[in-house]
């Protein structure tokens, strides 16, 4: 389980919204993060 977990993370930093400092709006957090997670679900 813990691999699985640790693959996601990774592709999340590929997108940078983990890695960097979110600089956008903050009610637009939750949606770009949505967003990413349904792209990485295709």
């Amino acid at each position: 389980m813990r691999i699985i977990i640790e693959n996601i993370f990774a592709i999340l930093k590929k997108f940078k919204i983990i890695t960097e400092k979110y600089r956008n709006r903050r009610k637009r957090f939750g949606l770009r993060f949505n967003l990413i997670a349904s792209i990485y679900n295709l």
